[in-house]
């Protein structure tokens, strides 16, 4: 009875808890971050609710849910409709707006190109990785052979693990008898 008040508030932790790791506190990849969204000045906009129209039945029809924004210095109009709330649909509309703002200005240097570029990086690396490993199944090599032939190419040492090396130039020198 004493010893399990006196280890009563020792905190035991399973054995396999040291086998497990924890993906979701490392960075694998240290990604650049993306510039700040571009500003837009309210009194830039023109802000108009309509009927939404597609797919959703007679409500979507009924209710003023749709949103649409026109930037007036450069007559960009951006309608949104994707939820039922209007104010969701406010700021969807007001991100695409701030998107599209920002494509014009900045050019390759925006958010949505630089997402874009890091996307189609990823896909290309993603591609590579399979071909490289599709054409590794072909040839049937596996991954100790590849790290054998690696190391021998780098080490140098194939021709003396073989026997195949040169020969001492005098017999004096490498076996210290006259």
């Amino acid at each position: 009875m004493f010893a399990r008040r006196l280890y009563s508030n020792v905190n035991v932790v399973p054995s396999y808890w040291r086998l497990v790791r924890s993906f979701s506190s490392r960075h694998a990849l240290f990604e650049k971050p993306l510039p700040p969204r571009v500003v837009i000045v309210e009194s830039d906009i023109t802000e108009a609710f309509l009927k939404g129209s597609g797919p959703g039945g007679q409500k979507i029809n009924k209710t003023s849910s749709a949103v649409q924004l026109k930037h007036l210095p450069t007559g960009i109009v951006v309608k949104c409709q994707e939820t039922r709330s209007r104010a969701q649909n406010r700021k969807l509309a007001r991100r695409i707006l701030g998107d599209r703002l920002e494509e014009m200005e900045k050019g390759p240097q925006s958010r949505t190109a630089l997402k874009a570029e890091r996307d189609r990086k990823k896909k290309a690396s993603a591609s590579k990785k399979s071909k490289r490993k599709y054409r590794d199944l072909e040839t049937g090599k596996t991954g100790e052979q590849e790290l054998d032939t690696a190391a021998k190419e780098h080490s140098g040492t194939d021709d003396l693990i073989e026997g195949e090396g040169p020969a001492p130039a005098d017999e004096t020198k490498a076996t210290g008898v006259k």
